[in-house]
């Protein structure tokens, strides 16, 4: 940090797509630099063609080598990108990919220094960055093995919920085999601490989703729910986690009982994620629980098809931007907590 400013790291993502347009949107925002400092990896060169192309005009970066060169209430980026490296908006191309992975891995080596605070990571292509050096499904896995995570959960926030998934990138038809009672106790311990810590909530209620149609109907729709969800919940109240389930996932959302709970963990990717998008209409986050630095992300992908038209809404980055100031802070708060022994916390609940 800087004074009371957190240095804030912020990826290009892909610069076929609309990150350059959300991320100067957000910081169009000047309330932003009262509590962080951006400092953008990517290319003045490929940022300069975005603002132009967007037709901006009332705003501009400030060029540096070095995160510790970030000056306040501008807008910082360092060059880490080929400078021949070329546009192609709304196209997928290798040089994209190329230029993604090197912005993160820039912005990631500087967070494991500790010259940058938090993390927001613009939306990449899970394809064109597939290379020997990012052999991943996404940005979670790719976080995890960096900075050698035990264990991460893929956590989608808006002002309606917070929804986890047991599994992520998975094919449908591979799920049920890694639906485990090991796997649900993992993540749900990782939530339920993330929730104490990260969200500042004391006692955090969490709902659990079943696996099938009508979370099984009592085995006559699959045996998951009565063989492993069910044990797994009565195991994670004897360990001080208050879940409660499991749900049929299609009653749960439609009739907004989501709202009696902290946060969701779902069975696997879209069952989580649809109800989630189709509730949020812009302003969802991605946040990866579980590592020892902060992370977050726009809900929302590429988005080739609005590339350079100046209609991609900043709404879901700058919330991104907002939430992970808000965790640096709750985290620090956390640990000088741990370190007040006067504190009237009691944190042996935590």
């Amino acid at each position: 940090m800087k004074g009371d400013k957190i240095i804030l790291g912020i990826t290009q993502g892909d610069i076929n797509g609309i990150s350059y347009e959300v991320i100067i949107k957000s910081l169009l925002d000047n309330r932003i630099f009262d509590f962080c400092i951006p400092v953008i990896y990517g290319s003045p060169k490929i940022a300069s063609y975005h603002r132009k192309a967007l037709n901006i005009e009332n705003f501009s970066f400030n060029t540096i080598r070095l995160a510790d060169e970030a000056i306040l209430r501008r807008a910082n980026i360092i060059n880490c990108t080929d400078d021949n490296a070329r546009v192609e908006l709304g196209k997928i191309s290798q040089a994209a990919g190329e230029a993604s992975y090197k912005a993160l891995e820039a912005a990631c080596s500087d967070m494991a220094a500790g010259k940058i605070d938090a993390l927001v990571t613009g939306p990449v292509n899970k394809m064109n960055i597939q290379s020997d050096r990012f052999n991943f499904p996404g940005h979670t896995e790719f976080l995890a093995s960096r900075f050698k995570a035990e264990g991460v959960l893929m956590l989608m926030i808006n002002d309606l919920m917070r929804v986890g998934v047991v599994t992520t990138h998975l094919p449908i038809i591979k799920i049920p085999e890694y639906i485990t009672m090991d796997a649900i106790l993992e993540k749900l311990h990782i939530l339920n601490r993330s929730l104490q810590i990260d969200f500042m909530i004391s006692s955090p209620r969490i709902a659990v989703l079943g696996l099938n149609p009508h979370a099984g109907d009592e085995g006559l729709l699959g045996s998951e729910e009565t063989d492993i969800i069910k044990p797994a919940l009565e195991l994670a109240k004897t360990e001080k986690i208050m879940a409660f389930g499991p749900f049929p996932a299609d009653g749960f959302f439609g009739a907004g009982t989501y709202r009696q709970f902290d946060a969701v963990l779902a069975m696997y990717h879209d069952q989580g994620m649809i109800p989630f998008k189709a509730l949020t209409v812009d302003g969802g986050v991605n946040y990866t629980a579980g590592l020892p630095v902060v992370r977050t992300s726009p809900a929302h992908g590429t988005a080739y098809e609005l590339a350079g038209k100046n209609e991609a809404s900043p709404e879901s980055f700058r919330k991104a931007i907002y939430l992970a100031c808000d965790i640096f802070k709750n985290r620090s708060s956390y640990s000088e907590m741990s370190r007040n022994p006067l504190s009237s916390v009691d944190l042996s609940e935590l």
